[in-house]
């Protein structure tokens, strides 16, 4: 390969310019507030109101429901992993920055509701997007949990993992019941995690 193969290569792997990026953003943003309001069958037709485009520009970015349902979740588990060590130097307290990681993760499970009916569970895909969302979330709950416990705020011993379980358990199934106050009962759970004064 020589060095003209090189340069093509980089050209060809170059990252989107920044505006193109904020309006993919802008349009992901769009189509999560969307699938929270309505489920991720909406119409098209919404997110791009929303979104401030034409139906035809999100087909060219995602064909597919599928392709914008699985960009959705993948821009929402970034936005939630970089929110993490943004809250721990912004919050007043660990505990803080913890109680908002989660409520910030809740609302993305409500968005992701949906997403196991657009993708077969023996799709690739499906176990793909799993394994890309504890590789990067679980991490980030782990460190505000850390913080939290090394500061004196919160009981130590319990895992990221074990949290986030509890609260996506929490969450299964409040789309379907009125009654049934998810957000409530995860509050409930995160106040249990304060050590007692």
């Amino acid at each position: 390969m020589n060095d003209s193969d090189d340069t093509t290569g980089q050209t060809a792997a170059r990252p989107k310019r920044a505006d193109a990026r904020r309006n993919q953003e802008t349009l992901l943003d769009a189509a999560a507030a969307i699938f929270a309001t309505s489920g991720v069958e909406a119409p098209v037709r919404d997110i791009a109101a929303r979104a401030g485009v034409g139906t035809a520009t999100i087909y060219r970015h995602f064909p597919t429901r599928a392709d914008l349902i699985v960009a959705v979740y993948r821009h929402q588990v970034e936005a939630c992993a970089e929110a993490g060590p943004a809250l721990l130097s912004e919050c007043a307290s660990p505990y803080g920055a913890l109680s908002r990681w989660i409520d910030m993760f809740v609302d993305f499970l409500v968005t992701k509701h949906g997403l196991a009916a657009v993708l077969q569970p023996d799709n690739t895909a499906f176990d793909a997007l799993h394994t890309y969302f504890v590789d990067r979330l679980v991490p980030v709950c782990a460190q505000l949990l850390d913080a939290a416990a090394e500061s004196g705020e919160i009981r130590p011993g319990l895992t990221a993992y074990q949290l986030m379980r509890g609260i996506g358990n929490l969450c299964i199934g409040a789309h379907n019941d009125p009654r049934y106050d998810a957000r409530r009962l995860v509050e409930t759970l995160v106040a249990g995690l304060r050590r007692p004064e």
